[in-house]
């Protein structure tokens, strides 16, 4: 992996945890807003549901190295979460590597 490519990888990286965590965020907020659930419902699904995304952000962004950043970067693509303005700026070689529909994700 070229240099240039790890940087980029590590904004994108930082980025798209960033995003994640505001997509959990405001999952979060409508469980806790729904009025038409008791309290006790309210609690119990926003624990599964941080449960559920705290599983997923480590299957995404656990570990970070140049090992795991192709398939990490193809996770956050697949996802949505890639900066396509740093996304355009990664090699092609890279980029096409990354990209999950060649992967069939």
């Amino acid at each position: 992996m070229r240099e240039s490519d790890w940087k980029l990888f590590t904004e994108l990286k930082d980025i798209a945890i960033e995003k994640y965590c505001t997509l959990a965020l405001d999952e979060s907020q409508k469980v806790i807003s729904d009025q038409n659930e008791h309290s006790h419902n309210r609690y119990l699904l926003l624990y599964k549901l941080l449960q559920n995304r705290n599983k997923h952000m480590s299957l995404l962004f656990d570990g970070h190295s140049r090992s795991k950043a192709w398939i990490q970067l193809i996770a956050m693509r697949k996802e949505g979460l890639a900066d396509e303005t740093l996304l355009s700026k990664l090699s092609e070689e890279f980029f096409n590597e990354t990209d999950p529909e060649k992967h069939d994700w």
